[in-house]
């Protein structure tokens, strides 16, 4: 029991260094400046854990085409990320993205795989679809349906890259997973702000925020992964998702986003259906 309540705090502080580094990005003048210089921040801040991570690897074709597959599809997750930030508000945007996955995995299980889904997982997919709907209620302008469409996109890239990752680990360790899909992220995102001239201001601007974010986003994971060591995949998934409420309270709070309250009660409703779907389904 201390053990798997050590493990649910581990995942809730992992939320909510997800939703921490999304709102500085968020928050940034260029989204796709910052989140290159974030990723540059973290490449050399765990560079050192991942060459350690050298020893016990396996490179074997296989291992190959997965890593490279998780570092294109990490760097689209990003240009995506970027553009869903720069036309839609974080409050809409992120409960979005973070209940895509979770949405999408058990409808192909059943559609494609014929995996039978109780009743409780039929419940949470239901609710998750509601919340969706209540926080999408802007459909109607223009800006606000593009946002969806990228935050669906970024939430299909989280489903393609969490399979894929699942996969890689059995042949790498998380740290130099995390390095290689960091260094997808740089190499892809570097076609865009290598054609602009905001590089100089971005960091001017926002140094510390960026370096706080190059901190955040692969700590975040690396406390997820450290948490399933001390407790199962179905109980803590669910749980991670918090961070999707913390989101939506920064983007109302500190960002000072419209329509506050009902994104906020669209928020819970899908972390409760995700969890719900965790937990029952």
């Amino acid at each position: 029991m201390v053990e798997q309540a050590a493990a649910a705090a581990i995942v809730i502080l992992s939320g909510v260094f997800h939703a921490t580094w999304n709102m500085l990005a968020k928050n940034s003048l260029n989204k796709n400046v910052f989140l290159w210089y974030s990723q540059l921040v973290a490449i050399l801040i765990f560079l050192p854990w991942a060459i350690m991570d050298l020893q016990t690897a396996s490179f074997v074709w296989e291992s190959v085409l997965l890593l490279a597959a998780s570092a294109v599809i990490h760097g689209i997750y990003m240009l995506l990320l970027a553009q869903a930030y720069i036309v839609g508000d974080l409050s809409q945007v992120y409960p979005i993205m973070r209940g895509t996955s979770p949405l999408l995995v058990p409808l192909v299980a059943v559609t494609v795989l014929a995996e039978p889904l109780p009743i409780g997982g039929w419940i949470g997919i239901l609710i998750i679809v509601a919340g969706i709907f209540m926080i999408s209620n802007g459909f109607h302008f223009r800006s606000q349906g593009l946002a969806a469409v990228y935050a669906f996109a970024v939430g299909i890239s989280i489903t393609m890259y969490t399979v894929i990752d699942k996969l890689a680990l059995e042949f790498v360790q998380p740290a130099l997973l995390n390095l290689i899909t960091n260094i997808g992220n740089l190499a892809v995102l570097s076609f865009v702000v290598m054609r602009g001239n905001d590089m100089s201001q971005e960091w001017r601007k926002n140094k510390r925020a960026i370096i706080v974010a190059g901190v955040l986003a692969p700590s975040g994971y690396l406390l997820f992964l450290f948490a399933l060591s001390l407790a199962p995949l179905g109980v803590l998934a669910p749980m991670r998702e918090i961070g999707t409420v913390f989101a939506t309270l920064f983007a109302v709070v500190l960002l000072k986003e419209k329509q506050g309250a009902r994104r906020i009660w669209s928020s819970i409703v899908i972390t409760a259906g995700i969890i719900c779907l965790g937990l029952f389904g």
